[in-house]
């Protein structure tokens, strides 16, 4: 089968297109999928670049979507046939957050879905929307389950609220869109004019320039008429937090998401404290919180926002167009 392996140390440059083995048989409680689909994340980013040491010949992609092609004895949620799409933190089935690393993650910790075939144990994955093309079902493992806990699991989003989302990443469009789904108000930045225009077709009642406009959290306050957003999914990191901190109303909720701009940085504590906000760090979710967004989906007829498809083979210049930052939405691979 074909595969990518990312030679250590990291680098675009280090990604090979190889054939591997294809697996055996599953064995109880495992089911064997014929991969179709991944998407491009930002941690994706940050292992094949090297910045996330990985191990000598990791392969990489957190997101997986395909067929089931064969299931092991004792397991009855799936049959062959069946549309499956992956889990981010695969041992965290519900409950409280348990997973504080990424030794368990695929593409990091163990081997990802950059291939065509893989045996993993049948609660790794959870069936697809009715209706999605598997590129749509891989944009859901990270990105689409990272807007749905910072705003619905975490946040208590709620018909009237208000949201202030970031830039026009995977993550930042599915928070645009479950927050209208919900009957949510939404405030978006980008540094682009066209992409502010796709912005406030998806839904956005109000845009910002966030390189025209510097302080945009002084301009989230006049938008709102001085009390700033119920909710912000914060994707920067160090360098948008204190903006993001005068953006949010007091009592509001700030998802710590990303760390765009750096992993460290100083924080404006005393804003935070007079704002009595909470500011929450998360990762992703479980995969109970998967399937009951999947089921959010559903209801709604839901479609995530792609940018651009690639075939496996070139994952670099996938990669590279992510770089770039000119996409708007999630880049996907299909194979």
């Amino acid at each position: 089968m074909q595969a990518i392996q990312l030679r250590a140390p990291g680098g675009l440059d280090h990604l090979d297109v190889v054939d591997l083995a294809a697996p055996g048989e599953p064995g109880p409680g495992e089911i064997k999928v014929r991969l179709h689909a991944s998407s491009l994340n930002f941690h994706d980013y940050a292992v094949v670049a090297g910045m996330i040491p990985a191990a000598d010949g990791r392969i990489p992609m957190s997101d997986g979507a395909g067929v089931v092609e064969a299931v092991g004895e004792g397991v009855e949620e799936f049959a062959v046939g069946d549309a499956v799409v992956s889990t981010f933190f695969p041992d965290w089935l519900e409950g409280p957050a348990r997973v504080g690393d990424f030794a368990t993650t695929p593409g990091d910790g163990v081997d990802g879905y950059a291939r065509e075939q893989v045996v993993r144990p049948a609660n790794w994955f959870t069936h697809q929307p009715k209706g999605y093309s598997h590129a749509e079902s891989a944009t859901l493992t990270t990105a689409g389950l990272t807007a749905w806990r910072s705003l619905v699991v975490d946040g208590g989003l709620k018909a009237g609220d208000s949201v202030l989302v970031l830039g026009t990443g995977g993550v930042s469009i599915f928070a645009l869109q479950f927050a209208r789904l919900m009957g949510a108000r939404v405030i978006a930045t980008s540094s682009s004019d066209a992409k502010l225009e796709r912005l406030r077709e998806l839904g956005a009642e109000h845009t910002i320039n966030y390189r025209d406009t510097p302080e945009w959290g002084k301009r989230v306050l006049e938008l709102t008429h001085g009390e700033g957003v119920d909710h912000v999914v914060e994707v920067g990191g160090p360098g948008t937090l204190p903006q993001s901190i005068d953006a949010v109303k007091i009592g509001g909720h700030i998802s710590l998401i990303g760390v765009l701009t750096g992993r460290e940085g100083e924080v404006p504590t005393a804003k935070l404290m007079a704002k009595q906000a909470r500011l929450q760090g998360l990762i992703v979710g479980s995969r109970r919180h998967q399937m009951e967004m999947i089921k959010a989906i559903e209801a709604a007829n839901l479609k995530p926002v792609i940018d651009r498809e690639f075939a496996l083979a070139d994952i670099a210049d996938a990669f590279r167009h992510q770089e770039s930052g000119k996409h708007f939405g999630k880049i996907c691979l299909s194979y």
